[in-house]
């Protein structure tokens, strides 16, 4: 499997605070079935991380192996927070992206309302990125107005559940949002979004398992990840047997 989504390296955001909780954290990921992680740090008001600091952390966590390298490998990107964007220099867009590729993994604003996300998307968009947006099920105004989101899925940007979601660990309302977007097909991946190796692990296969979409599960952890990083079309979706849990939300009706 491929992690597209983690605070795995110490001391620069709300991840581990030492290289030790990142060792932790890789020996967790390896256990749990995961390959490839991307270590994605908070680009936000609240952590002004650059490329720079993040090339740093990763070499950090590289010297720490003491030539006894990790089983799963540690790709760079960066979780860019939307409403940071227009700050940002765009020589930096960049190195922040997902690998080496033209995907940023974009953060909407948790808050109830949106305002302006649609234009930077399309702003992003015309500097020649494409947008993964993070755990859209946890933003409040998605849930509110999901035709936003569906607006921007029709325009091209992917989503990214966080897979805590799935098993209720933020909350019925982001479990509710994440089962319906995975049942209407406006999910195309489940990352870990892991912050440790204990209360937010590196862990996908089990919350997919637990919630009854273990059929989508090399789609979402690897065969899109995979296309993501190579800058290839994502794949389509596999046809799956199982029939959806939760009642659609209305929005979502005739997009299965």
């Amino acid at each position: 499997m491929i992690d597209l989504h983690s605070h795995v390296l110490a001391g620069i955001d709300d991840g581990p605070a030492t290289v030790d909780g990142s060792q932790a954290m890789l020996a967790a990921a390896a256990e749990a079935g995961i390959e490839t992680m991307l270590a994605t740090p908070h680009v936000s008001s609240r952590y002004r991380n650059d490329p720079a600091t993040i090339a740093a952390a990763a070499a950090a966590l590289a010297a720490s192996m003491d030539g006894h390298p990790s089983r799963v490998e540690v790709l760079l990107g960066a979780e860019v927070a939307a409403t940071l964007v227009v700050e940002l220099d765009p020589a930096e867009l960049p190195a922040l992206c997902l690998g080496s590729g033209p995907w940023i993994l974009l953060e909407p604003p948790f808050a109830s309302v949106l305002t302006g996300l649609d234009a930077t998307v399309a702003e992003l968009y015309e500097r020649g990125h494409r947008v993964v947006l993070a755990h859209p099920e946890r933003c409040q105004a998605f849930r509110r107005d999901p035709s936003q989101l569906e607006a921007l899925i029709d325009g091209g940007a992917l989503a990214s559940i966080t897979s805590g979601s799935l098993v209720g660990r933020f909350g019925s309302e982001a479990k509710r949002m994440a089962y319906a977007l995975l049942d209407a097909g406006l999910a195309h991946n489940v990352a870990s979004d892991a912050h440790d190796a204990h209360g937010r692990p590196p862990s996908i296969a089990a919350e997919l398992a637990a919630s009854g979409y273990a059929e989508l599960q090399d789609w979402l952890t690897l065969e899109v990840p995979a296309a993501i990083l190579a800058d290839e079309p994502i794949p389509p979706r596999p046809a799956v047997t199982r029939r959806a849990r939760r009642r659609l939300l209305p929005w979502m009706r005739g997009r299965r």
